[in-house]
């Protein structure tokens, strides 16, 4: 009996402990559930990416820009085959929101070109990076990959002091044989009138290298085939981002000669021409 008298006397005990808390509560103290540190204000969410979708990859390069990168497409007189030539093939992928790409090639009588457009639509799951970011850090190790050169002071004076240092157009070089006539057979190398790789080196500003005014960062990379049995290959790399979204070109060229060596200026070129007209096109 004496058990329950202190029944009621516990139950005051307790009202009073909870009505304590309250007014804590109440007094702008802090509840049971909140932080030391918390400010009250949540993080605001990562951005999304300007682009939400992608183009469709194989109408996004002219009839007009695929003669000039693909010269043998013209050749074709059959015109379903030629039509068929201007369409390319798209490349095979799992997700048309994230990734698409178109790729042509073209045998022509001089040589033989292949190109491919790659569109990557970049979407992160993190609520603090943001889509933009995300593509930053891809963009970065795609770039890391290419490996490019590091230019320094030392190419560029030895590239200055190699043309200064090279005789003129028409003057005689020591020991007093003049030079060849511009159109004679010893000016002129056999079939191509392509540099020799064992006599010439690439100019710096030929070099894989990043790309200024184009896109939010891009960069260039350019290789020759090492193979020395078959016509060398040369494949010139257009990669840049846009936001959120990362475009990649890949230009290739292989003579059906022996011993002609693609011109270098000329696939960068148009290859940096065609980088262009993607970025123009995403912007509008």
């Amino acid at each position: 009996m004496q058990r329950k008298a202190y029944a009621p006397g516990i139950a005051a005990l307790l009202a009073v402990l909870l009505a304590g808390c309250t007014s804590s509560s109440d007094d702008g103290g802090p509840t049971d559930d909140s932080n030391p540190g918390d400010t009250g204000t949540a993080s605001a969410a990562a951005e999304p990416g300007r682009y939400r979708t992608l183009p469709e990859p194989c109408t996004a390069v002219g009839h007009g820009t695929l003669d000039e990168l693909l010269p043998g497409i013209r050749q074709i007189s059959d015109a379903e085959q030629r039509e068929k030539a201007y369409e390319g093939e798209a490349t095979v992928t799992f997700d048309t929101d994230r990734k698409v790409g178109c790729q042509w090639k073209v045998d022509g009588q001089q040589a033989t070109d292949h190109l491919l457009v790659d569109f990557e639509r970049v979407v992160s799951y993190d609520g603090t990076a943001g889509d933009d970011r995300q593509a930053e850090q891809l963009f970065a190790e795609k770039e890391a990959a290419a490996h490019l050169p590091e230019p320094t002071a030392t190419e560029s004076a030895a590239t200055e002091s190699a043309v200064s240092e090279s005789p003129a157009a028409g003057s005689t070089p020591a020991g007093g044989s003049s030079a060849a006539p511009s159109g004679s057979p010893a000016a002129v190398s056999s079939g191509t009138g392509s540099p020799s790789p064992s006599t010439s080196a690439t100019p710096t500003e030929l070099q894989p290298r990043v790309l200024e005014e184009l896109g939010d960062e891009a960069f260039l990379d350019d290789e020759l085939s090492s193979s020395g049995s078959t016509a060398k290959q040369r494949t010139v790399t257009v990669a840049f981002r846009t936001s959120n979204v990362i475009v990649t070109i890949e230009y290739a060229e292989q003579p059906t000669t022996v011993g002609v060596i693609p011109d270098s200026k000329e696939l960068q070129d148009r290859a940096q021409k065609l980088a262009s007209l993607l970025a123009d096109s995403l912007g509008d």
